[in-house]
């Protein structure tokens, strides 16, 4: 979202009056982006990743059940009552929407972006899944089976992206590094 877009200014003139009226304090403000910016974001989500490629346990236990498997993280941000994880394989490539609104594990991935709570993403994806990947500059091969997963109130969805080919002697920090939000949702692959 630019400086300068119809929702900065509303969310600048909400923040003034908020603070203005002594509902908000600066510091809350800044306290709460920092929880978004830090410590509730993508590098959650790309650190599970990481683990579930380096610990086979660790990974099977995440697909069978994300939110047990994901406790011992204790990630702040929520949204994860009920975390399912679908991972790509050389035959199936998975990509999430929300197709009512923007449910979205927030405590793995941080704010949702624009894209994703726009209802052009969230009804083209289902209806034409390639099409739309290609859009975001992901060719899908024709032999590979694209699974859509509606994210809602109740489920929230992560991909476990494929581990990049040449990353055997990266440790969980470094290949953490390498994934990006997008891919955690399948609209990129590493």
């Amino acid at each position: 979202m630019s400086e300068h877009s119809p929702q900065a200014i509303r969310a600048e003139a909400l923040e003034s009056l908020l603070i203005d009226q002594g509902l908000l304090s600066e510091s809350d403000v800044d306290e709460t982006l920092t929880l978004f910016n830090d410590r509730v974001g993508p590098l959650n989500g790309a650190r599970v990743v990481a683990k579930a490629w380096c610990d086979p346990e660790f990974r099977a236990a995440l697909l069978e059940d994300g939110t047990a498997a994901i406790e011992p993280f204790d990630f702040q941000g929520g949204e994860v009552q009920k975390l399912v994880v679908v991972a790509n394989s050389a035959d199936v490539h998975n990509v999430v929407v929300c197709t009512l609104c923007s449910c979205y594990p927030w405590a793995l991935l941080g704010l949702p972006p624009a894209w994703y709570k726009d209802p052009a993403y969230r009804s083209r994806i289902v209806r034409e899944p390639r099409r739309v990947l290609e859009e975001f500059g992901l060719t899908v091969p024709e032999s590979r089976e694209i699974r859509v997963w509606d994210s809602s109130a109740e489920v929230r969805y992560l991909v476990l992206p494929e581990r990049p080919a040449g990353t055997g002697d990266l440790d969980e920090e470094a290949l953490a590094a390498l994934v990006p939000r997008e891919a955690m949702i399948g609209v990129a692959v590493l």
